[in-house]
């Protein structure tokens, strides 16, 4: 049985997109959705006049849904608006809901100020659902549900592609199985090949990639990369400032390693995404300590160069490959 009222906060549209519909589905019959939901934004509208419509009895049906976007005042810092919201006449509300309606507060917010008393009535009263963006190791569970709801297959050893090109955006994951479903079909397995052809690709997965290609010494692979980026408007000082970043973190990791640090101590000191830093402790075992210092220092004598206007821009970056490449002498471990 669905409560009166819920706040859904969070930054995790997905999960924020979840839970409403749930709750919609749970309080209204299919026929009275066209009618008895209403939507609010409370940086246009004072919050009193959405209590009014929470108070006021359901058009054709028994139920109503009210919805109201962006309650800033749950923050520790309000934005300014033009007009004050009535805060009392919600919080005599939350204590006393009509039982016809269900009342949706969604604050898309990272933190809410919950000392306020209204947060508290929130919890006392109704529920509070926390929306936030899922951790990496949470992404192979949302993987498998999502494939389920679509009834689709997804091998295992295509997920690391997800986590690499998505990150752990859930309704940007979403939509690319979706894509993928569409292809696949009712029942159908999700083959790497037609992973990787598909997907969304970031700059920031592509710049992994390089780095696997200069691993790799496949200077014609790391090339049609290139190429493929600058096709999606990609600067060669833009992406010479990736191959950096991708190395200094293959460096850092390498360092701390040796060290004796474990992956998750290495968050605390490494400014990057814990997938990004999983696959740099993948990546660092192929280079030595040497070889990481003269990559970056060829970057640095590239982006010189460029930004000096000595050489063309894509020249000098197909150059730049060609000496990543060949500074690799030993295979990869």
């Amino acid at each position: 049985m669905p409560k009166q009222i819920y706040l859904l906060y969070g930054t995790e549209s997905y999960l924020i997109q979840e839970h409403k519909q749930k709750i919609i589905e749970q309080t209204l019959s299919p026929k009275d959705r066209d009618f008895n939901i209403s939507q609010y934004d409370l940086e246009e509208t004072p919050v009193e006049d959405v209590v009014t419509d929470a108070e006021t009895f359901p058009f054709l049906g028994d139920n109503k849904v009210v919805i109201a976007f962006h309650p800033t005042f749950l923050k520790a810092k309000p934005d300014k608006l033009p007009f004050d919201h009535n805060v009392e006449a919600l919080l005599q509300y939350i204590n006393n809901p009509a039982d016809y309606s269900v009342l949706i507060l969604i604050a898309p917010y990272e933190k809410l100020d919950e000392r306020k008393k209204v947060f508290k009535q929130f919890k006392k009263n109704g529920e509070v659902l926390s929306c936030q963006p899922i951790r990496e190791w949470d992404m192979d569970k949302w993987i498998q549900k999502i494939a389920k709801d679509l009834q689709i297959t997804i091998p295992e050893s295509v997920f690391e592609l997800f986590a690499q090109e998505i990150g752990t955006n859930l309704m940007a994951l979403r939509k690319e199985i979706e894509k993928l479903a569409l292809h696949v079909e009712k029942g159908g397995v999700v083959s790497r090949e037609l992973a990787e052809n598909l997907l969304s690709h970031s700059a920031e997965a592509s710049g992994l990639k390089l780095v696997d290609a200069v691993m790799e010494k496949n200077l014609g692979r790391a090339i049609r990369l290139y190429k493929d980026l600058v096709k999606a408007n990609e600067e060669p000082i833009a992406l010479i400032a990736l191959l950096a970043s991708q190395f200094r973190i293959i460096s850092q990791v390498k360092t701390l390693k040796q060290k004796g640090y474990a992956q998750n101590q290495m968050k605390s000191y490494v400014k990057a995404h814990p997938f990004v830093i999983k696959m740099a402790l993948k990546r660092e075992r192929a280079f030595t300590n040497e070889e990481l210092n003269e990559i970056i220092q060829q970057l640095a004598e590239t982006d010189y160069i460029m930004k000096q206007g000595q050489m063309d821009k894509e020249l000098a970056f197909e150059m730049l490959l060609y000496q990543l490449i060949n500074i690799k002498n030993h295979e990869m471990v």
